[in-house]
């Protein structure tokens, strides 16, 4: 069973946590094997996420009270924090920032994000009581920078058997009861057949915290597209800001939103998946070798030019890509240090991965470098016209190897799944397929001049890239826990046979 104990920041504690034990024999692995959903499973392969998720999940990793203070609209500042990484190896320290207004002693309780039977998460951890206290809001720096310069409320080293994945700590203030998230992705170094990119840049780039401090104000316009705009990784992440109302996931970024119900679904099918931040990507491009899939999912908008050559030389390699994202590789960005010279702690945006014109101007867009490589040279199609959206996902290429056994004919189309962002312009790519395309809309009924287009074209080396074209695409797989369904220009309508056999096609082929 979890443990539950106070862990102050110079004494990071090891694990104590116990597990189900393992199935060592190769007729249980082959009994696992035969489980619904996992015929293709086999003991030649990794076995950790199916153990990992064999042991005892819960739902209380879910927030149950919470409130956004209204004068600020997106923060909670009666609990909220923040983590000194976006990713950490197990043997590595983490530090947790967190303030309470008014002062008040708390609990951390650390859950890592799966399927587990359907509960969504697992205990890992108890930090606490800890003392907690106000903590000062920074100072607006240049370029409108937040960089908290909080005292660390706890510390730990993490267990040396906690498998890669998403972890939130769920922050619980004593006084009242208020509740926030902390989020960290524990990352490893393993031969995997997927790594799971988070789209942590994109979750910093929307954070309003503490009141309209995003990638898009620049204190005169609340959605700002020019430069000379900086955000930090060291404040809290306040509510989502766009699309519905979502305070259940107020301190997550957009985890919740768009990439937990693939990794939800990944997990329950036994897939060997691992989990980097963007920040990974950026300057572990050997790291991104040790894969046989990499995959960026949800709402992936801004990258790094280092993220892009990375990724470029790992499909080079032989690595095959999967996009089963939306507005992709969009925003360009340069990465910067903090206040106390730590890299990589913030960043602002200075272009876009798209010709000039490519897509409507957003305020200011036109003030950014329009130079390539352009997004769709690396993802085969990319944001394009209105950029925003919806439409069915209709097949154009039924032959394809990618909707075998979905049963679908040309002009077949999956209801919904389409928004709120998309691809489009598919580049003269060798090879390159348009596997699903329509027109766009701005609502039922009304076309806005949008087509988007899905595609899939061959690498090198006998490997391949993915191209869904849709922030979305993840709704048609599962529904976990406290999920909330998106409906903005178009409604998906949730779960669908075909999304998840076009899915489970893209991931075996990729680890043949």
């Amino acid at each position: 069973m979890p443990r539950k104990d106070s862990v102050p920041p110079t004494s990071p504690q090891s694990s104590g946590i116990s597990r189900r034990a393992a199935l060592k024999t190769t007729a249980g692995l082959a009994a696992l094997a035969a489980l619904p959903g996992c015929t293709s499973l086999t003991a030649a392969r990794s076995d950790v996420i199916r153990r990992e998720n064999a042991a005892p999940g819960t739902r209380d990793w879910m927030l149950t009270k919470t409130a956004i203070d209204p004068a600020t609209k997106y923060r909670c500042p009666t609990i909220e924090g923040f983590c000194s990484r976006t990713s950490v190896r197990a043997g590595e320290t983490i530090e947790f920032f967190v303030s309470t207004n008014p002062a008040s002693s708390f609990t951390i309780e650390i859950y890592r994000m799966g399927f587990y039977g359907g509960a969504g998460g697992r205990l890992m951890r108890t930090l606490g009581p800890l003392a907690g206290s106000v903590q000062t809001d920074p100072a607006v720096g240049a370029k409108r920078v937040r960089d908290c310069r909080w005292k660390a409320s706890a510390s730990l080293k993490i267990p040396s058997d906690w498998v890669s994945g998403v972890y939130v700590g769920k922050l619980t203030a004593a006084r009242e009861g208020w509740q926030s998230y902390v989020i960290f992705i524990v990352r490893d170094d393993r031969r995997t057949d997927f790594l799971f990119q988070c789209s942590d840049n994109t979750w910093q780039a929307y954070n309003r915290w503490p009141n309209q401090f995003s990638l898009y104000d620049n204190g005169e316009h609340q959605w700002w597209w020019g430069g000379d705009v900086q955000v930090s990784f060291n404040r809290p992440y306040g509510k989502y800001c766009q699309i519905f109302d979502a305070p259940l996931s107020t301190g997550s970024g957009e985890w919740f939103l768009w990439e937990f119900p693939f990794a939800y679904w990944m997990e329950e099918q036994g897939y060997d998946v691992t989990y980097i931040s963007n920040l990974d990507t950026h300057h572990d491009a050997h790291g991104l070798r040790r894969a046989k899939g990499f995959l960026s999912i949800g709402h992936d908008e801004y990258w790094s030019i280092e993220m892009f050559r990375n990724v470029q030389s790992a499909i080079e390699a032989g690595v095959n890509v999967g996009f089963f994202s939306g507005n992709a590789v969009c925003g360009r960005i340069v990465l910067a240090p903090d206040a106390a010279g730590i890299p990589n702690r913030a960043f602002e945006r200075v272009g876009v991965f798209g010709p000039p014109g490519g897509t409507r101007e957003f305020q200011a867009m036109n003030s950014l470098k329009h130079e390539r490589p352009y997004a769709n040279e690396l993802i085969g199609a990319h944001s394009t016209g209105p950029v925003t959206g919806g439409a069915d996902w209709v097949c154009a290429l039924p032959e394809h190897w990618i909707f075998a056994g979905t049963g679908m004919k040309k002009g077949d189309g999956i209801p919904g799944l389409v928004g709120w962002e998309w691809h489009g312009d598919p580049a003269p790519i060798p090879g390159l397929e348009v596997v699903a395309t329509a027109p766009t809309q701005s609502a039922p009924g009304k076309p806005n001049d949008g087509h988007f287009t899905a595609t899939a074209y061959p690498g090198p080396r006998g490997n391949f890239v993915f191209n869904a074209a849709t922030c979305w695409w993840a709704d048609g797989l599962s529904a976990p826990p406290g999920y909330v369904r998106p409906s903005v220009y178009t409604s998906p309508q949730g779960l669908d046979r075909r999304v998840q056999q076009i899915t489970r096609n893209v991931l075996e082929r990729m680890r043949r």
